[in-house]
């Protein structure tokens, strides 16, 4: 399964209720796909709030984006959580609803050792058919999976790809070592040249609301041998892959992207506690970043 290079991260479209809107939903798919190019959507990650949102709201989300993209692009779910049990059951239901394969974060809170970790992982995969793409946000879980660990669970069949949010240097490591069909992506955008350059595949990208046309015009630079240009993209993109969590002091995504789709007309709402919507100033902020 190539869910190639450029996947976005999509946000959940809440209405003033803090309920899913449906309708900004089915506006906010066809932006990504038609506009921003997307290769695929992940639905129900940390930027779509997983943390808050029931097993039955993540259902319906991915029966209605797997809709609504029609072929377009590929459906990818957020199924990882820190329960294993919980994990297989979710993964289940989402691979009979149709979807194309999921992502599966390290889990958070409990911080099991890395034997641990390969065991939660690899009894995921053993429980579908469906291709996962393993999630390694230390930032986030508060522990992170080793390199050795990640190339133990990269000989899985049908674990095919990590999303990584550690560092270059962790790309580098698992690029040279995975087998070749073993796809790795950078989960954070000001990482993503630099990850393509030592072995990465793609981006799994939060800014591709906003700039994912001109990031799928830098990987396309690259990939095509044209570095230079490559380059002048993500320095022009640079304040925009940062500003959306800085702005300017740390803002917990997706408060700020959220703000800045509704900018662009995109009325996908505001963030369900425990996040709150940006401050004025922080408002200010990402308005003058877009411009």
């Amino acid at each position: 399964m190539d869910f190639g290079r450029l996947i976005t991260a999509m946000v959940t479209p809440f209405d003033r209720d803090g309920e899913i809107n449906w309708e900004a939903t089915s506006q906010l798919v066809d932006y990504l796909i038609e506009e921003q190019r997307s290769d695929a959507l992940v639905v129900c990650g940390t930027t779509g709030e997983s943390p808050t949102l029931s097993d039955d709201e993540k259902l319906q989300l991915f029966s209605f984006v797997l809709e609504k993209a029609a072929g377009r692009c590929k459906i990818i779910a957020g199924t990882g959580s820190n329960s294993t049990r919980h994990s297989i059951q979710l993964t289940q239901k989402a691979e009979s609803i149709g979807v194309d394969g999921v992502l599966l974060v390290v889990p958070y809170y409990n911080k099991p050792n890395q034997e641990g970790l390969y065991q939660h992982f690899a009894a995921i995969a053993a429980g579908t058919s469906l291709p996962a793409i393993l999630y390694n946000v230390p930032s986030r879980t508060g522990i992170s999976m080793s390199v050795a660990t990640t190339l133990r669970l990269a000989e899985i069949p049908n674990i095919v790809a990590t999303k990584e949010c550690v560092s270059v240097d962790q790309i580098t490591l698992i690029a040279s070592a995975c087998p070749a069909d073993f796809r790795v992506y950078s989960g954070d955008d000001s990482a993503g040249l630099a990850a393509l350059a030592v072995g990465g595949h793609g981006i799994i990208s939060v800014a591709s609301h906003i700039v994912g046309a001109q990031m799928s015009e830098m990987i396309d630079a690259f990939t095509s041998g044209d570095v230079k240009l490559a380059g002048e993209i993500h320095r022009r993109l640079f304040p925009v892959f940062k500003g959306l969590f800085e702005c300017p002091q740390p803002l917990p995504n997706p408060s700020a992207v959220k703000y800045a789709l509704g900018l662009r007309g995109l009325n996908v709402g505001s963030v369900r506690l425990p996040l709150i919507a940006p401050t004025e100033a922080e408002a200010a902020f990402i308005e003058a970043l877009l411009n």
